[in-house]
């Protein structure tokens, strides 16, 4: 078409000369300066594209380097290959920062798939295909990215998925720890797995589990805590006898401190169902050793649970050293005073209470409030009697109550921080109707306790250390996380690490949220924070489990990519030198011409 408008540009240019003006010899010239003009006036109007220069465009390879690529059945060498093939720049998603090898803990790569494609060129994503969201990749594109799926081998392997563990407990108490097995790819269908819990060579616990008909099996392991020095103790829970061709996931990590004393003491005086269910409340929501004391008579003590005889010296002793003292009545608050705890929880009892159905009630911003928020305490049993707190002030009040549902609302549960040390006090008789009714008000129940202590220890914690360790076992590729619990804004903050790879010294740099990460290799890290004190001194388990071991679904298929052109064409408009062609073509003409004598 262009071709054909210049030809008739060119011709319309001639004839005009033809038959409209006088026809010489020396009119040839003006007219083909004419015909030169009126084409690439046309070419111009017309703008057409031109073909350019075709150069090829690199393709960006992105390499999945989560664990998963080297699992057992994975085909690493075989991803590694072919994306060295396929392009010149090649990027590991997951790896930490200038590894290349798979270290990644997790399988999310939309964001950087995203990223890459934003720049334009074909991308070519090469991946096991067991990510967590396969569903997003590419969904921000119209064309998406080229996807090669390398699915891991089936291989058959039993797993140790899952452990939980009493976690802190004094010598006296006993270890529990419930693990949970798993076949996978058609293995163990009724086989018997040897558990063990060991802390180096030394066995603490030993037992067996069975697989049954869906491949899965749990075990429960208890029993004393072996003679061991108090601190921080790196248990391994292994399988013994799995025999697979995926060992790392065989083992698990389980941190465990062993107190000289209980961190959580119980005094009831006398003892009541009060005092039944928040000892047993303590013991499942508190995180420290929960010891109680029963003065079942005058000076006559028993420890709650079992009933055995306690001596005047063992309670002492708890009382002394205990973080969280819990007193019921009186004469247990008496025997407080001698305690050097930094949290204490007082419920108070006297003849002088005033009995009636007492109705219990949120009173807003106070640290127990969001526990409770979404329930409807003034529905649950009401309270029995009532004690008068006298709240100051400057404290806190966590709960009202109303006789009968009418009349003035009276504090029942007030907090306060008063020089390095918290104190709660509850003045009503009869909660524990909420947990031996159950439902709604057992769940209240529970976390009244759980948001009371946690507000108590919270204290205690951030005045014995100014940053705490979230997790202290974490899967390998996923960070240690500190939080900083000091008051004021985060500073950098030295630790050193001592661990069976070796020693070595971190700064810990907190960001907006107050959270720093810490990446280690696997193994057993005792660590010390600059200026903790002694909260500030731990232990952080980095296992060789991960998750991205065990077979998952395959998420994304093999798709081609989109076809994108190396090269474009350029319009002739884009050609400034035409301009100039035209101008100088229609100005020569009229240059000739004048020199003619024509008009």
């Amino acid at each position: 078409m262009a071709i054909l408008v210049a030809i008739l540009a060119a011709t319309a240019a001639v004839l005009s000369y033809r038959f409209l003006e006088e026809w010489t010899r020396r009119t040839w010239v003006p007219a083909a300066l004419r015909a030169a003009g009126w084409s690439t006036l046309g070419l111009l109007l017309m703008n057409p594209g031109c073909p350019g220069v075709q150069r090829p465009v690199p393709t960006t390879v992105l390499l999945d380097a989560s664990l998963s690529m080297q699992a057992a059945g994975g085909r690493w060498s075989e991803a590694l290959t072919l994306a060295r093939a396929r392009g010149t720049e090649v990027r590991f998603l997951g790896a930490e920062p200038g590894d290349t090898m798979p270290t990644g803990g997790r399988s999310r790569l939309a964001p950087a798939v995203a990223a890459a494609l934003s720049a334009g060129r074909p991308v070519l994503l090469i991946t096991d295909g067991e990510l967590e969201d396969g569903s997003e990749i590419g969904a921000d594109s119209p064309g998406g990215p080229e996807i090669r799926v390398l699915p891991r081998r089936p291989v058959e392997d039993i797993a140790l998925t899952r452990v939980r563990g009493t976690t802190r407990l004094t010598a006296a108490d006993s270890i529990r720890v419930e693990a949970e097995i798993v076949g996978t790819g058609g293995a163990g269908i009724g086989r018997r797995i040897i558990v063990e819990a060991r802390e180096g060579a030394r066995v603490w616990l030993r037992g067996e589990a069975i697989l049954d008909s869906s491949r899965r099996g749990l075990v429960r392991l208890q029993g004393p805590v072996p003679a061991v020095p108090p601190g921080f103790h790196g248990l391994t829970i292994a399988l013994t006898n799995a025999a697979d061709p995926e060992p790392r996931t065989d083992a698990r990590f389980l941190v465990v401190q062993v107190a000289a004393s209980p961190g959580v003491v119980l005094l009831a005086s006398p003892p009541s169902w009060e005092s039944r269910f928040l000892y047993s409340a303590l013991g499942d929501v508190a995180a420290l050793p929960v010891r109680g004391y029963l003065e079942t008579e005058p000076a006559g003590w028993r420890r709650s649970g079992s009933l055995e005889p306690a001596s005047a010296g063992e309670v002492s002793s708890a009382i002394r050293s205990a973080d969280l003292l819990v007193t019921l009545g009186t004469a247990a608050l008496d025997l407080a005073r001698s305690s050097r705890a930094r949290a204490r929880w007082a419920w108070l009892t006297s003849a002088s209470a005033a009995p009636g159905d007492w109705y219990v009630g949120l009173s807003p911003q106070s640290p127990v409030g969001g526990a409770l928020a979404d329930l409807a305490v003034d529905s649950f049993p009401p309270g029995t009697a009532r004690a008068d707190l006298g709240a100051g002030p400057h404290d806190w009040v966590g709960l009202t109550a109303r006789l009968g549902r009418r009349g003035a609302a009276h504090p029942i549960l007030a907090g306060r921080d008063s020089a390095g040390v918290r104190r709660v006090v509850t003045g009503i008789e009869g909660l524990w109707r909420w947990a031996f009714r159950g439902g709604s008000s057992e769940q209240g129940y529970r976390a009244l306790v759980a948001s009371t202590v946690s507000w108590l220890l919270g204290g205690t914690a951030a005045s014995s250390g100014r940053a705490r360790l979230q997790r202290d076992v974490v899967q390998r590729g996923w960070p240690g996380v500190f939080e900083w619990v000091a008051g004021g804004n985060p500073t950098p903050l030295a630790v050193e690490w001592v661990g069976e790879p070796g020693a070595r010294r971190d700064t810990l740099r907190f960001d907006g949220t107050g959270r720093a990460e810490v990446r280690l290799p696997p193994g057993l890290w005792s660590y010390r924070l600059e200026g903790g004190g002694g909260g500030g001194a731990g232990m952080l388990a980095v296992e060789e489990y991960s998750e991205e071991w065990i077979p998952r679904r395959v998420t994304v298929t093999e798709r081609s990519g989109s076809v994108r052109a190396s090269g474009s064409g350029h319009p002739l408009r884009g050609w400034f030198w035409l301009f100039g062609l035209a101008a100088a073509a229609l100005a020569g003409e009229w240059a000739v011409r004048r020199r003619l004598g024509l008009r």
